[in-house]
């Protein structure tokens, strides 16, 4: 009899104790939300390949790899991510330059490329996302050197 009550007693803790650890130590394995940090994020875009054209010729390809940091808590509430607005942007602005002449090389404003860039691209999202844009590579690749 002895032996009996005190499986009993052995059942009932151990079922008392699973039920308490379930309900009251739930939280304890339950993942933890951060809180969001807001600020600038910083992103890299892929390289952009843009065709230089001159007396009807494709004359070679100016390859840019831009960065833009941006406003972390607008980009997460837009409904599209401004990253596809800065490549688009910036092969207008460069594709379209006529300042910009592999043939005759000059000085460029850079600064004042990317500030355009900057300006559309909050324009075009209707916010002042986009906080800054810069240059990670920018290089020319003549058509003679592209390798087919």
């Amino acid at each position: 009899m002895k032996v009996l009550i005190t499986g009993l007693w052995i059942c009932a803790v151990t079922i008392l104790s699973c039920y308490g650890a379930v309900t009251w130590g739930g939280g304890l394995f339950a993942k933890k939300t951060e809180a969001y940090l807001e600020g600038l994020q910083y992103q890299k875009l892929a390289p952009i390949n843009i065709p230089m054209i001159a007396e009807g010729k494709v004359q070679g390809y100016v390859i840019a790899v831009l960065v833009f940091t941006a406003d972390a808590k607008l980009m997460h509430t837009l409904p599209v991510p401004p990253n596809a607005f800065v490549v688009d942007e910036a092969f207008r602005q460069i594709y379209t330059d006529p300042t910009i002449d592999f043939r005759k090389l000059a000085k460029y404003d850079i600064n004042k490329r990317l500030a355009e860039i900057r300006a559309k691209v909050n324009e075009r999202l209707g916010a002042d996302v986009v906080k800054d844009v810069l240059v990670d590579e920018l290089n020319f690749v003549a058509k003679r050197e592209v390798r087919s």
